[in-house]
């Protein structure tokens, strides 16, 4: 599978942080989005982040198995 190289080298724990703040900030993006003063291109991008980090979390559980 293909990552950002900032995805990669990260561990379980910093990917849980990266998650944690990304949730966060697409939360206050879709409260943006009610009042119509975002880019609602920078929403796509945030969920595809959170996408990505997700699945590494996933393969990375795999492996400890």
């Amino acid at each position: 599978m293909n990552y950002s190289k900032d995805v990669l080298p990260l561990n379980e724990g910093e990917l849980r942080v990266q998650l944690g703040n990304l949730r966060k900030e697409h939360m206050n993006l879709r409260f943006q989005k009610k009042l119509d003063s975002i880019n609602p291109d920078k929403m796509g991008k945030v969920k595809k982040n959170i996408a990505r980090l997700e699945t590494r979390l996933i393969e990375i559980k795999k492996n400890k198995k």
